[in-house]
């Protein structure tokens, strides 16, 4: 337990003019929000720990059991539209002004590394959905969809994308052969995004890394690139 005074966040003027403020002893509590567009306003507690973890509890209807959120999962729990990029979504009232979590002193005290158990056992994910992607095979030069909803289908895809040799034969699931016909190019602009079902490519549905489709044993430099740079 730390000393009160010895935790920065403490001493910054900011916190305490956050609505709700709340100092426990190792972490504080603030009212917090996020807007959608269609819903309004979903109300929440933000707890900020001495040790740099950020969880959300959501002031819900009587029915609602989210429990204890992820900001990532708060923010997608308000259903709130567009781009999803929780701090800038998310607030919390200072001196009755809606300000975002990237403007206020709050994130310096964000700690990845304390973060990281919760992203990664519950956003496996949640993080980025995957639309779906094709591969040529080497023989027919016919495109086979890939599904990238699991880890694993995301693993099955990134594997066959680093065999340059890929044939029809090595897809382990929905068997097919050379001899089956091709997609249909119309059928082929449906690729899964939740956003629009015509969409070409768009930040709701193309992930430039996650957990979920990065991979700790593997070699590739994307993998690597990954795991060494990734940022909170």
């Amino acid at each position: 337990m730390r000393e009160k005074g010895k935790w920065g966040l403490l001493e910054e003027e900011e916190v305490k003019k956050m609505g709700g403020f709340v100092q426990g002893s190792d972490f504080i509590e603030v009212h917090c929000g996020c807007t959608s567009k269609k819903y309004g306003d979903s109300p929440g507690k933000l707890r900020v720990s001495a040790a740099g973890q950020f969880l959300i509890f959501r002031f819900c209807s009587d029915a609602c059991n989210a429990g204890e959120l992820t900001p990532e999962e708060f923010e997608k729990h308000s259903q709130r539209e567009g781009i999803k990029k929780w701090k800038s979504s998310i607030w919390v009232s200072v001196e009755g002004v809606k300000v975002p979590l990237w403007r206020t002193c709050l994130l310096k005290y964000y700690k990845h590394s304390e973060n990281e158990a919760n992203w990664t056992s519950r956003a496996l994910r949640r993080r980025n959905f995957h639309r779906d992607e094709f591969i040529r095979c080497s023989d027919c030069c016919k495109e086979r969809r890939f599904r990238l909803r699991t880890r694993d289908q995301c693993r099955i895809y990134h594997d066959a994308m680093a065999d340059q040799r890929w044939k029809c034969a090595d897809r382990p699931y929905d068997l097919i052969t050379c001899d089956d016909d091709e997609e249909r190019e119309s059928r082929k602009s449906c690729r899964g995004c939740q956003r629009s079902s015509k969409c070409r490519g768009c930040m709701s549905c193309v992930c430039f890394g996650c957990l979920r489709c990065r991979f700790l044993d593997c070699h590739c430099r994307a993998c690597i690139d990954f795991v060494q740079n990734t940022a909170p």
